[in-house]
This record gives C-alpha cells, structure tokens and sequence, in this order.
C-alpha cells in the first residue's frame, strides 16, 4: 500500500500554532479528476449555449425573411386582382366600342334553358331549392309578361329590347361621390388599388333604393363589402349595393327601380357611412356613371 502523502503547513499568525495537514497522494488525484471533469462540464455548456443562440439567430432571421416573403405575396396577389379587374374593363370597353360601331356579333343564350338550369341547381348559390325555384318563377313571370326579354346580349350597352326600367340609371342614394370608379389609394393600407365601383357619400340609415328593376341574386354579409344586396336585371346586367345597415329584401325576390332595398350603413371595411354601388356587365365591373343620370 503507498504510504506516500503531501504535508501542507499552515501559519495561523504571529501568536498562532503552526499545523500540518498530511493528505494522500490519491485524494490529489481525485481533485484533479474533478478539476478536468468539471472544466469539461463547463466547456459543453457553453459550446450548448452558443449552438443555442446561433440557432436563435436563425430562427428570427428566418422568421423576418418569411413575413417579408408573406408581405411581398400579398402585395402580388393584390396587383393580379387589379390587373384582371382592369383587364376586365378594357375588355368590357372594347365590346362595347365594338358593338357600337357595328364590329361585334351577339351570340344570344336562350332564356328558358337559363331558367331550367337555375331551376335544377338545388345547392347553387341561391341557396335552398325554394328560393332558386323562386328566382326561376321570378325570371320566366318576367319573359311571360314582357316578350322582349328574350335572351343575354353581349354588349356593354344596354340591348335594344332593355326597357328603361331595367336600365340601372336611378341613383341608388343621394349625396357627394366620395371615390370614384377606376385607381385609387386604398384608405387602410395607402397603397394603389383598383375600386370597382363609386362611394356615395349619405347619413347613417337613409333608404337606398333599387337603381333598375330586378330580381336579388344576393342578399347578405360578404368580406369586405360588409351586409350587401346584388341584383340582376338581366341581359348581363347587375347592380351591387355594399356597406348597408340593413337589409329590406331576400334572394329571389322580384324588386322595382326605385323600391327601398335597405338602408345605409358602414359594415365591412369603411372608414364611415356610406353606400358602396357597383354596375356589372357580364360579371365585370364597369363605371356607374356611364348609366346613372341628374
């Protein structure tokens, strides 16, 4: 056995009584093994912790890249909805350009296979089989009584057998236009962006009423456009009418030009009262004031 030791003396003080403490060999052996254990404990901490704040790093670097990635695809998508809107209206221009001075054909759609086609539609987007039947009986009480309507032209104007009643010329409220139709600086992200129709400008609650006569197509909340009411005055013509208070009509009711359909208000995105009013031909957006009059 190794009778070997380490003899350490200690000097207490002037006054004090010298000691000696006598350690094995095999005690300073062990205090070495911990020494080195515990300074590569320590050294694998620190290497843990500075892989963990390089991750850290990585992850808030990549995390900027993906918002600034999410930000640069909406700004994309944004641009194509404006895009085809304006492409759209152009071509919607062009048609009518066309057909003004004789270049254009109408291809007419026979009305009654419309009506069977709506009729049939249990899960359209009229909702129920009643009010798509509804719509249906709305649409051919209206070929009966009035043997013009014959079929879709395909034209911006009007078609010539369009009696003026189904002309969407009546303003829908009365007061200031507060946007106008075509490019404009969106009022909640400032930047460029294609209204597809006019603001009119008009107190919390006033009645607006139906520009043409028509059957609704909608009548209900939509994103954006907030409680809203789209009608149908045929020959590929719509109306739509955004932002209201409320809502006096249901789909597939039959309306007249003039009737109260609901009342101004500002739900959806609006910064205050006011009616949002579309013109439609063939589902594209066109200018309201080519139709509106006084």
């Amino acid at each position: 056995m190794d009778k070997r030791f380490l003899t350490f003396l200690v000097f207490p003080g002037a006054h004090g009584q010298l000691r000696r403490i006598h350690l094995p060999f095999y005690v300073m052996h062990l205090v070495l093994a911990f020494s080195i254990v515990g300074f590569m404990t320590v050294a694998a901490l620190a290497n843990s912790y500075a892989r963990m704040l390089l991750k850290v790093a990585n992850y808030n670097s990549m995390a900027t890249e993906r918002e600034a990635l999410k930000s640069q695809v909406k700004t994309l998508e944004g641009a194509v909805i404006q895009t085809n809107a304006e492409l759209g209206s152009l071509g919607s221009l062009a048609k009518e350009v066309a057909l003004t001075y004789g270049f254009g054909q109408t291809h007419p759609v026979q009305f009654p296979q419309a009506v069977l086609a709506l009729a049939t539609q249990s899960n359209s987007t009229l909702g129920s089989s009643y009010r798509a039947s509804l719509y249906a009986f709305n649409l051919i009480r209206r070929s009966t009584m009035d043997p013009a309507i014959g079929g879709v032209g395909y034209g911006m104007f009007p078609n010539p057998g369009m009696e003026q009643q189904m002309v969407p010329s009546l303003w829908p409220v009365r007061g200031p236009v507060t946007a106008g139709f075509g490019q404009r600086l969106d009022p909640f992200s400032g930047e460029g962006a294609f209204h597809r129709g006019v603001d009119i400008g008009s107190p919390f609650g006033t009645g607006v009423e139906a520009s043409a006569d028509g059957i609704i197509l909608q009548a209900g909340p939509d994103f954006g456009y907030g409680n809203e009411i789209l009608i149908d005055h045929g020959f590929g013509m719509a109306t739509k009418y955004g932002h209201l208070s409320k809502i006096f009509v249901v789909m597939g009711q039959e309306v007249k030009r003039g009737q109260v359909i609901g009342a101004v208000g500002m739900t959806g995105k609006t910064t205050g009262p006011h009616l949002h009013y579309e013109v439609r031909v063939h589902q594209t957006p066109v200018n309201p004031a080519k139709y509106l009059r006084d």
